[in-house]
């Protein structure tokens, strides 16, 4: 080309930001009817610090040797309940492995999870959302599960929606960007959100991708998006409610990016100090999700030191029992991992059940 070549714009995008308390937890605009309601606003709360408290026990249980590497959600508690609280209970979810905010608003117990990481698949059959998919651990293939999904939603007439969730680095993968094709062509009632914790493992943003949004990443398939604060679960819960009704009114799939902090390890096999900052960790303990909501209510007159001691009080007796539960129930057999793999069991896998067998399980 040279200086004379014309050409024309053929089509422009923009990513808009929403937020609704800012990192002093003051409100930047008028805040949406629900958040009107102190009752919701403290349910969000206490959801948030139920989560929290389940990934601290959790976090102990791994180190005790009592279930298997966890991955908990420490500052990213707002993505999880501000997303399970927009979904009906018909909807269905399909959740990434760090989701355990989510899964607990949606019904799941406590004991189930901590059954999942100590290694008991009967934790994947939830008991209340049933139709609800496992949590999935190879990264961003629970996309096309949710595909696959929403197009058998579609083609039954329901009028529901399916979520998926992943993390900033699932986009990177190409599952993330078929799901997203398919939704878009077939219109599929579907919704991404992307927790944007700022780390794939140990690679920070800026050497996995040179979008300056994950939102953005729509654009290739022709759907919507929006940009959020991640720590802000008022604007995470507006996005998702927003995004969730108007694909359930056929009006096709959206993207939402929540723009959040990992305040923890990725999971306990890893040791996040080794590349993590410490003045950026930090700073982002100061603008984390629960104080910036506790902080809110209590300018409003609607929490107090009182009312926060009997949260957690209330809370650890909660964990508490459903501990005891999972630490007493009877462990499943060792040939459980094959009997719901395959209907009938391949030649390579015979011989190992039946290895294992004539050693009486393992230890």
């Amino acid at each position: 080309m040279t200086d004379k070549t014309k050409m024309k714009s053929v089509a422009a995008f923009d990513i808009f930001y929403l937020q609704y308390l800012d990192e002093t937890s003051q409100p930047t605009q008028p805040l949406p009817k629900f958040a009107k309601d102190p009752n919701t606003l403290i349910n969000f709360y206490s959801q948030m610090t139920l989560a929290r408290v389940v990934d601290s026990k959790a976090i102990k249980l791994q180190r005790t040797g009592r279930i298997g590497t966890y991955p908990a959600s420490i500052g990213q508690e707002a993505v999880g309940v501000g997303l399970a609280t927009a979904l009906k209970q018909e909807d269905i979810y399909c959740p990434y492995y760090r989701e355990s905010a989510a899964l607990l608003q949606r019904g799941v117990s406590i004991e189930e999870i901590l059954s999942i990481w100590g290694g008991d698949e009967r934790g994947n059959h939830f008991k209340v959302p049933k139709e609800d998919l496992p949590i999935n651990i190879p990264i961003a293939t629970q996309c096309l599960h949710a595909a696959g999904v929403a197009f058998a939603i579609q083609y039954r007439q329901q009028p529901r929606v399916v979520a998926t969730s992943l993390g900033d680095g699932g986009t990177s993968k190409g599952d993330f960007y078929e799901a997203m094709n398919l939704a878009g062509v077939w219109n599929l009632p579907l919704i991404f959100v992307i927790n944007n914790n700022q780390w794939a493992i140990s690679v920070p943003i800026s050497q996995q991708t040179h979008a300056r949004t994950m939102a953005q990443k729509s654009i290739s398939a022709g759907i919507k998006s929006i940009q959020v604060d991640g720590n802000d679960v008022i604007a995470v819960h507006q996005a998702a409610v927003t995004a969730i009704e108007s694909a359930r009114q056929g009006k096709g799939p959206a993207v939402i990016e929540a723009i959040t902090y990992r305040l923890c390890d990725h999971t306990t096999a890893d040791d996040a100090n080794r590349y993590q900052n410490s003045e950026t960790l930090t700073a982002a303990w100061k603008i984390e999700p629960l104080s910036r909501l506790r902080n809110y209510l209590t300018q409003q007159g609607l929490w107090s030191p009182e009312k926060e001691e009997q949260l957690q009080k209330e809370i650890l007796h909660k964990v508490h029992q459903a501990i005891d539960l999972y630490l007493s129930k009877e462990k499943d057999s060792s040939e459980a991992m094959f009997n719901s793999l395959y209907e009938n069991l391949p030649a390579a896998l015979i011989d190992q059940y039946e290895e294992l067998q004539k050693k009486g399980g393992y230890s």
